[in-house]
């Protein structure tokens, strides 16, 4: 291992790609828009609902299809990088996202805009992880560590931002430009990138797909994340909830067994039972559970506690989307000095001051705060576990370990708005705040739990420093 940290033949051409930082901010805008679909709807949802007369079970899965088709999918996206070379699967991927974007802007029913969201995760699904691993194989040394905040900073910031882009599009020309505005931004990035991004060896001469495991690991995950669902309006201690639990469990074994007798599996099991990869995915997944309760508790709480509008409720996440992209560069500048576990620590702590400050004074300006203080902290998080996940995978490995990776960030999404959701109920049907109150609670006591994990699971050094 310490071979590959340091010898350069093992990770890459011996000359850094001159156009690498480049490609990263078109790499970066990408992600960008992969992650703004998470968050963007949300203040959208409202509106569609009302145009296209969608169900209670539509809404929620406008949200939930594309979380979960993103989420898994991930690992296939991830092995398909390794083994027909990460380029052909971004510019596939990023080809799908923004055809699939235009599909649903003209959605006229809920059947097309499902079919749209669906469509969009698996855009994303095939280019979050491929273009991680491309930024992981472009950069080296302390220049991977910044472009991993740059990284991180715009994945984090970009869920806050899709808020306020939500705010500023629904309330002008309408819901559908949500969609839209992917359709010129993806065409750019797909002409850039096929011209800058070098050609890549691929890890087999005859590449195969593990499409049974693909297909496991997301059924499972879908009962996973539908039995959390249901369980806030049906109870958690209920026979259906446990039968959904239990297959989704028999499901995951199932995937596992079988990446151990696929001929070509989506991953090396083995790889989870690494110290730092499982740090970073526990991580990751914190990280993005406390984001989405962020967004989930904020816009509600402005709309329909407050009543305030689209635009108004937007713009009030600009400051948590500034806090968020400010936690993440600053954590990408200092790992390499302060090492991930301080910073780790220190992240999770800050996220569970910010989230207790609205649960102690439920007024805008204070939650506005509070939230900010949240964001900041959650940046850090998603800085420190990429650079723990990913600071000693091999090269052929880097596909895969950035699919795990990605693949707990859209589980954690999904599986946070499912349990805060469940929690601030009381506050989503009546005119209460208590449901708020319990959502900040359960969340600021989620962050220091988490603390306390990561000051025992944390590596004390930067992966480089350890060799």
């Amino acid at each position: 291992m310490t071979q590959q940290i340091h010898d350069t033949s093992a990770r890459g051409p011996a000359h850094p790609h001159p156009l690498r930082w480049r490609i990263l901010g078109f790499l970066g805008v990408a992600q960008l828009m992969l992650i703004l679909d998470v968050t963007v709807v949300a203040i959208a949802l409202p509106h569609i609902e009302t145009d296209l007369g969608l169900s209670r079970q539509a809404v929620t899965w406008t949200v939930s299809a594309y979380t979960l088709t993103f989420g898994g999918l991930m690992l296939l996206g991830g092995r398909a990088a390794d083994l027909i070379g990460a380029k052909r699967v971004v510019l596939g991927g990023l080809l799908i996202f923004t055809a699939a974007s235009l599909v649903t802007g003209f959605a006229g029913s809920a059947d097309m805009l499902l079919g749209g969201r669906v469509a969009q995760g698996l855009g994303a699904a095939l280019l979050s992880p491929s273009a991680l691993s491309l930024v992981v194989s472009l950069f080296e040394g302390d220049e991977r560590n910044k472009a991993l905040g740059v990284w991180s900073a715009l994945g984090g910031g970009g869920a806050a931002l899709g808020v306020l882009l939500g705010g500023l599009l629904t309330a002008g020309p309408g819901w559908p430009w949500v969609f839209y505005i992917n359709v010129p931004i993806g065409l750019v990035i797909i002409a850039a990138l096929a011209r800058m991004l070098p050609h890549q060896g691929v890890a087999a001469p005859r590449p195969r797909l593990d499409v049974l495991g693909a297909l496991l690991v997301t059924a499972s995950s879908g009962a996973l994340i539908f039995a959390i669902t249901r369980a806030g309006d049906h109870g958690w201690v209920t026979a259906t909830t446990g039968w959904l639990v239990l297959a989704a469990g028999i499901g995951y074994l199932a995937f596992v067994t079988r990446q151990k007798t696929a001929r070509s599996p989506l991953m090396d099991v083995a790889l989870l039972a690494r110290r730092p990869v499982a740090t970073g995915t526990f991580l990751i997944l914190m990280a993005t559970a406390l984001m989405i309760a962020v967004f989930f508790l904020g816009t509600f709480y402005f709309q329909h506690a407050q009543g305030f509008g689209a635009l108004r409720t937007g713009l009030l996440f600009l400051p948590i989307a500034v806090a968020t992209m400010f936690g993440a560069n600053l954590t990408g500048r200092a790992i390499a000095k302060a090492g991930p576990r301080r910073l780790g620590v220190a992240g999770l702590l800050a996220a569970a001051v910010g989230m207790a400050v609205p649960a102690l004074s439920m007024h805008p300006a204070t939650v506005v705060v509070g939230m900010a203080i949240a964001g900041a902290g959650t940046g850090a998080i998603f800085v420190v576990a990429s650079a723990t996940a990913l600071g000693q995978v091999a090269p052929h490995e880097s596909g895969i370990a950035s699919g795990i990776v990605s693949t707990f960030h859209e589980f954690g999404a999904s599986i946070g708005a499912a349990v805060i959701s469940s929690v601030a109920a009381a506050s989503l049907v009546g005119d209460t705040l208590s449901g708020f109150t319990n959502g900040f609670i359960l969340a600021a006591l989620a962050a220091a739990a988490a603390a306390v994990a990561a000051a025992a699971l944390t590596p004390g050094r930067p992966q480089a420093d350890q060799a």
